[in-house]
């Protein structure tokens, strides 16, 4: 079925971040797997090629256009690569919004063009080892001291977290006041106190930098408040829906890549004289496959442009966040099966994309937390 959201510029534009992906990450990435993250030249090769913050407006460097397509595409693209080290769609899809649309003037000049050319890593800080998917339950705290902040506290499972150049933390600086106790304060790196802990070791998305954050008396200046005191937790709850369909859309583009490279196998594969695909039982899953990616593919693009006309909801996002990482751990598990040993076979992509696509029904808001916020709206 023909995808019909996309012009032949978005075209011509996948075109170009597939030739970027094949020089510029492909070849390295088993090696940033081994050191745990990847390197800053790809950033910095990203943003010359216009990859990053194609949002932001061109006054600082950016791509200058609303059209969240374009930055869908690198997140589909990377996916279909399997270049899960990248962080782009962090920096891209969650990040931008709150630099674009709560930061000063003095804010702007200051960050956002580092951020268009990859010289600036993102990263934001919400979880915490206590909390989990619980935001409202955050601890760390941020108090006003003279024109500074003083933050302390500790966050976990950080994406982007050892590359960072600048991380949005999510504070506790009212806690008398409930949802509206929170506010988010950027840290930018080597400010004293504030520290690192090891590069966490995951079954999967090994070259991907995941971190624990300390901040021990961390002072950093009022000036780096985003937005409001008091609403971290109303912006917070804006953006996830971005975050979420960020999610959605690499989920699916993955899912799809693996079932594209397991029908080529199954084609060639033989087993008892014939080739794996005219047994019965590999039709039949390949079409139960097939269905649920169509399916879901319908719903996630419908989704994307409903996001990019500014009308998706959070029940819509949490929809698609639910199905594409559900459906995309099923897929995979199905294709991995088809490939039978060589599928447990780390050298093979489809034991790479198993692995990496697990985390992918957790992050962002696990599936629980999803039915849970869709029960809320159906119900009322």
């Amino acid at each position: 079925m023909e995808r019909t959201i996309f012009s032949d510029e978005h075209n011509d534009f996948r075109e170009m971040v597939r030739d970027f992906l094949e020089k510029e990450a492909v070849p390295h990435h088993a090696d940033w797997e081994k050191q745990g993250h990847v390197s800053r030249d790809v950033w910095l090769a990203a943003g010359q090629t216009g990859l990053l913050a194609m949002d932001v407006p061109e006054s600082y460097g950016g791509g200058g256009t609303s059209d969240l397509r374009f930055q869908w595409i690198v997140t589909e693209e990377v996916a279909r690569a399997g270049t899960s080290g990248l962080g782009f769609s962090l920096h891209n899809d969650v990040i931008a919004p709150y630099l674009i649309e709560l930061t000063t003037d003095e804010q702007k000049q200051r960050w956002l063009p580092r951020f268009a050319t990859g010289e600036m890593i993102t990263a934001i800080a919400m979880t915490e080892p206590g909390t989990g998917s619980d935001l409202q339950g955050i601890q760390t705290r941020a108090v006003r001291d003279g024109d500074d902040w003083v933050i302390n506290g500790q966050k976990t499972f950080i994406t982007n977290g050892v590359m960072s150049d600048l991380v949005i933390v999510v504070c506790k600086t009212d806690p008398d006041a409930g949802a509206h106790g929170f506010s988010l304060i950027a840290v930018e790196r080597d400010t004293p106190g504030f520290e690192r802990g090891r590069n966490l070791e995951k079954i999967g998305m090994s070259a991907q930098d995941t971190a624990e954050l300390s901040f021990t008396d961390v002072r950093v200046p009022a000036t780096n408040l985003l937005g409001e005191e008091g609403k971290g937790f109303i912006y917070l709850m804006q953006n996830l829906p971005r975050e979420r369909m960020s999610i959605a859309v690499g989920a699916t583009a993955g899912a799809e890549r693996v079932l594209e490279d397991t029908i080529t196998y199954v084609k060639e594969r033989t087993a008892f004289g014939k080739p794996l695909a005219k047994l019965q039982t590999v039709r039949f899953t390949s079409a139960e496959m097939a269905t649920k990616l169509a399916v879901t593919r319908t719903f996630v693009d419908r989704c994307i442009t409903e996001l990019n006309e500014g009308k998706l909801g959070p029940a819509d996002a949490s929809m698609a966040k639910y199905w594409a990482s559900e459906t995309a751990k099923e897929v995979i598990d199905s294709c991995l099966q088809l490939h039978g040993g060589y599928g447990y076979m780390k050298e093979y992509p489809v034991a790479k994309a198993y692995l990496d696509t697990r985390v992918q029904t957790i992050y962002g808001g696990t599936t629980e937390i999803m039915k849970e916020i869709i029960g809320r709206v159906v119900l009322g």
